[in-house]
């Protein structure tokens, strides 16, 4: 064999080991940013759970004090339902919306109840409530940044052809709720306020 087939052998080798390499960083640097996505997400579905279990005890207090609210009570466990069966971001970030809004009916109907707003119970879980919506609010962020990073990781060139071969997809980003009729959240005050017509 003469010396430039041996040449041509050799650029040969090293240009299939340089591809091989190449398959090989990609292929971990997706599955690493793929195993961080994954992780994120369940960090936010513990927390939308967690919001989900304070329900039931949130609307039992408030029955106690404003038992013929049951629409908007029946509002928030329907919400409460359809966060529970959301599988993918975009299905939970409608859930989520509907939930901001039926938990944000309960809030509203608390004002005219001072003795709820008075509650240690209702003071609790608000305080709960609170937290929570901190944390899914935290666990979005994170979210989001993961899948930032992943679709970015594949979508770009020459990156885009590796990831498609070995089944790699863009995520879903988990959308904060559009604001559709209020901009603003509800004012929740704790201050005093007059009982509704004809309480005793």
């Amino acid at each position: 064999m003469s010396s430039f087939a041996w040449v041509i052998v050799l650029l040969v080798v090293v240009l299939l080991v340089v591809v091989a390499v190449y398959f090989w960083r990609v292929h971990n640097g997706l599955v690493r940013r793929s195993v961080r996505a994954d992780e994120a997400w369940s960090d936010v579905t513990v927390q939308l759970k967690r919001r989900a279990d304070l329900v039931p005890n949130l609307v039992e207090t408030v029955k106690g004090y404003a038992a013929h609210e049951s629409g908007t009570l029946a509002e928030v466990t329907t919400a409460r339902a359809e966060a529970l069966a959301a599988q993918a971001p975009a299905e939970a970030a409608a859930a989520d919306d509907h939930m901001q809004a039926a938990l944000n009916g309960v809030l509203a109907v608390a004002e005219s109840y001072p003795q709820l707003r008075a509650s240690q119970a209702f003071l609790q879980l608000q305080g709960e409530l609170v937290d929570t919506e901190d944390k899914i609010q935290a666990s979005r962020r994170f979210y989001n940044g993961a899948v930032r990073d992943l679709n970015t990781r594949i979508q770009v060139f020459p990156n885009t052809i590796v990831a498609r071969r070995l089944g790699f997809e863009a995520r879903e980003f988990f959308d904060a709720p559009e604001v559709t009729a209020n901009p603003e959240p509800p004012a929740v005050s704790f201050g005093p306020a007059a009982e509704p017509a004809g309480r005793g």
